[in-house]
């Protein structure tokens, strides 16, 4: 009886986990001001009971007695997720759960009034204490002589190591700039300008999300000051942001989040962890998937331009053509959720630097926000003009979520090779997308990814998937090929 027992006790964590999502997703869209202390008073609470849970003595002793011989490959990955999270929780003290927990949840709320204040001195003390706590959890979690980032890396990308991660991001940026290199100074298309009604963008954003599968009764759409996505299967919430001289930034906000939610709402078990999803790398790769792939094609200009003209009554551009240069203009910026497909890594290899010389003690946060002046002009030659466009842009160092970056360049490359293997598959996919009718696309990811939850590592997923070991070349041939026509290199 013991695996029965494992399972239901791991099943009540994961309901308390999602109540614990459900008040994160309170606080960032529709919580009033003054509940922020009770909100970090509940929120360190939860992750107390959910951290007693994962330590709880009586697992060791029943994992010792299941006979795993006769066991399916879905639930010896139950035993070794419920081994993996005790061995965690029974290194970290229950009052550094707790405190980390209310520390994300206070630091979120100062960092959005920083971010608008465009004042990271602000923000800089709830940096400093989430730092703080996030070098004392790796020292918990790191073995001796190891790199501690690791440590923090694990909980995002199972198995990872920055040292191994490096080279294989590393390998992006030659061929990044070399094609940035080709671009610059070649005409740039016409940008998409006017003014959008916030309310209008919605309206296309629920449109839009409904085409690529959402499932409304399953979800919804909020706004908010950065978009993430909550929630598994039957409830699974996203979020977007509006800007009414730029309507695009809602757009591709929305479908980068209807990527997530999809996959999430294809979770194979809500309530167990082999059923859940097999790492932030590959959640990454169907979020980048539907915003870059399918987005941001030319087969999907042909439906989306006139949903935009009929939603904004009438585009300054001239049919789908130049709506998909629009979309897809190579532009240096200094916003990462903004950047086009040839910079975006370029953002995301500047953060990953910056927080493992954080972690690492190399860097502290009186000199991060001149640091990371200094490094964006280094890789992106532009002076950044104030903080907002700069070192308070993201919401991830508020709640705590060093070692979540790199998994979004992880993404890309799993979603390259992902788009190789499924334009073989399907090779009608462009009449597909072009008529927004995108169930087959969906269905190929729920056969290959979603319905594999975390059965097997994410490298070994992605090669099941696909037929070949992930590297970076996919990627960079599909970014090649693509702006080499656009930009007629």
């Amino acid at each position: 009886m013991s695996l029965p027992a494992l399972l239901n006790h791991l099943k009540q964590s994961a309901a308390l986990g999602q109540v614990a999502g459900l008040l994160s997703w309170d606080q960032e869209t529709v919580m009033p001001k003054r509940g922020a202390e009770q909100r970090a008073e509940q929120s360190g609470t939860l992750a107390a009971v959910i951290h007693a849970r994962d330590a709880d003595p009586r697992i060791p002793d029943w994992i010792a007695d299941i006979d795993r011989t006769s066991l399916t490959p879905f639930d010896r990955r139950n035993i070794d997720e419920a081994q993996r999270a005790y061995d965690r929780a029974t290194k970290i003290p229950s009052r550094l759960a707790e405190e980390s927990a209310k520390a994300a949840s206070e630091g979120q709320r100062i960092w959005a009034a920083a971010r608008a204040a465009k004042d990271f001195s602000q923000f800089a003390p709830a940096l400093k204490r989430n730092i703080e706590l996030k070098r004392e959890e790796a020292s918990c979690l790191a073995d001796p002589g190891t790199d501690h980032y690791d440590a923090l890396l694990d909980q995002f990308e199972p198995g990872a190591k920055a040292a191994e991660l490096l080279p294989l991001l590393e390998e992006l940026r030659p061929a990044l700039v070399a094609l940035r290199e080709k671009i610059a100074g070649k005409p740039e298309p016409e940008p998409l300008a006017g003014h959008f009604p916030a309310a209008d963008q919605l309206t296309l954003a629920d449109t839009v999300a409904a085409r690529l599968g959402y499932d409304f009764e399953a979800g919804r759409i909020d706004t908010v000051v950065h978009p993430f996505c909550s929630g598994s299967a039957g409830d699974v919430r996203i979020t977007t942001r509006t800007d009414e001289a730029d309507p695009l930034n809602c757009l591709y906000s929305t479908v980068h989040e209807v990527g997530h939610a999809l996959y999430a709402q294809g979770a194979a078990d809500p309530f167990l962890p082999a059923g859940d999803y097999c790492s932030m790398g590959v959640h990454e790769s169907q979020s980048r998937f539907w915003e870059n792939q399918i987005g941001r094609s030319r087969a999907f200009a042909d439906w989306l331009y006139p949903a935009m003209d009929d939603a904004f009554g009438g585009l300054n551009l001239d049919g789908p053509d130049a709506l998909y240069a629009a979309v897809n203009r190579v532009k240096t910026g200094f916003i990462r959720t903004e950047a086009d497909e040839v910079h975006y890594n370029l953002h995301i290899l500047l953060r990953f630097e910056l927080e493992r010389d954080m972690m690492a003690g190399n860097l502290e946060v009186d000199d991060l926000e001149e640091t990371w002046n200094t490094r964006f002009a280094r890789d992106f030659g532009l002076t950044v003009p104030d903080a907002g466009l700069g070192v308070l842009q993201d919401v991830h160092w508020s709640l705590g979520l060093f070692g979540y970056f790199p998994t979004y360049s992880l993404g890309n490359i799993y979603s390259a090779c992902l788009d190789r293997a499924m334009l073989a598959d399907l090779p009608d996919r462009e009449a597909m997308v072009r008529a927004a009718e995108t169930q087959p696309i969906l269905d190929w990811l729920r056969d290959r990814i979603h319905a594999k939850g975390r059965v097997l590592p994410a490298p070994q997923m992605i090669e099941q998937a696909t037929g070949e070991a992930p590297t970076a070349t996919p990627l960079i041939d599909y970014l090649e090929a693509k702006f080499t026509a656009l930009y007629d290199l």
